[in-house]
C-alpha cells in the first residue's frame, strides 16, 4: 500500500519520479514550453518592445527624421522643384540662383539704352505714326532675339549684370525656338498703340509675385528663367 496520498489541490499530477530518469514532459506529447506573455494589441504574438516603447536603432521613430522617399535626391524640392539658393530662398536651376528682380529690371534699362539711338532715329522719320511702332517693334525683336541667340541666352544688359536665360526645366541652354519666343513676347506686343506699352509694363513688373520661379509672361511660354552667374 502506498503511503503517498491522493493528489490534491495544488499538487501537480505529472510531478513525481520518473523511472527512466527523463524529464518531465507535456502530458499532451509535446515538451513543455515557458510562459509567454501576450503581445499588446496589435503586435504579433511573443513579439515585445523594447523597454519604453522606443524604436530598435537604425529604424525611423520619435526624434529621427522622415526618411527621404526612394530614388529622390537628398534636399530636392517635391514636383520636381529646384532646390532653394542663395536669394532668398529662391530655386536653383542647374544649381545657380535665380536673378534678383531689381538686377533683371536694371539689365532691361541697359537694353533700352542700346536701342535708344535707333529708336529716336525712326521716330524723327516717322513720327507717332503706327509705321513708327511696328518698325520700332521688329527691331527690338531683332535685336533681342539676335543676342539671345548667338550670346549663349544673354543680352548687352545681362552681360553687364552677370545674368543669363536658361532652360526652367535642367537650367541648361534653351533650344532657339524656345528663345525666339521669348523675344517675340516681349518686343511685338510693342507694335499695338497703348495696348502694348500696358503689357510691357505688366509684363516687366510679373517677376514681383510669380513664386517660385519668378518669370516674366514671355518666360513662361518659352519655359525659360532668368539666373544669376557667379
Amino acid at each position: 500500500m502506498s503511503t503517498n496520498g491522493p493528489t490534491g489541490y495544488g499538487q501537480n499530477p505529472y510531478e513525481g519520479n520518473n523511472p527512466h530518469g527523463q524529464q518531465n514532459q507535456n502530458p499532451y506529447g509535446g515538451d513543455q514550453q515557458p510562459y509567454k506573455q501576450e503581445a499588446p494589441y496589435g503586435q504579433p504574438y511573443g513579439e515585445q518592445q523594447p523597454y519604453g516603447g522606443q524604436q530598435p536603432y537604425g529604424q525611423p521613430g520619435y526624434g529621427t527624421p522622415p526618411q527621404q522617399p526612394y530614388g529622390q535626391p537628398e534636399g530636392s524640392w517635391p514636383h520636381g522643384h529646384p532646390q532653394a539658393g542663395a536669394y532668398g530662398g529662391s530655386p536653383v536651376p542647374g544649381g545657380r540662383p535665380l536673378a534678383p528682380i531689381g538686377e533683371r529690371l536694371v539689365a532691361r534699362l541697359i537694353d533700352v539704352g542700346v536701342l535708344l539711338v535707333p529708336t529716336v532715329l525712326l521716330f524723327a522719320v516717322l513720327g507717332a505714326s503706327i509705321l513708327y511702332y511696328v518698325v520700332a517693334a521688329l527691331v527690338s525683336f531683332g535685336y533681342e532675339a539676335a543676342m539671345l541667340v548667338t550670346q549663349g541666352g544673354q543680352t548687352v544688359g545681362k552681360k553687364v549684370m552677370k545674368l543669363r536665360v536658361v532652360d526652367q526645366g535642367g537650367g541648361g541652354k534653351p533650344d532657339q525656338n524656345s528663345l525666339l519666343i521669348r523675344a517675340a513676347l516681349y518686343t511685338l506686343p510693342n507694335a499695338v498703340y497703348c495696348i502694348g506699352s500696358l503689357f510691357a509694363l505688366l509684363n516687366v513688373l510679373w517677376p514681383l509675385w510669380d513664386k517660385p520661379l519668378q518669370q516674366a509672361l514671355h518666360d513662361k511660354p518659352a519655359k525659360t528663367v532668368v539666373i544669376k552667374e557667379s
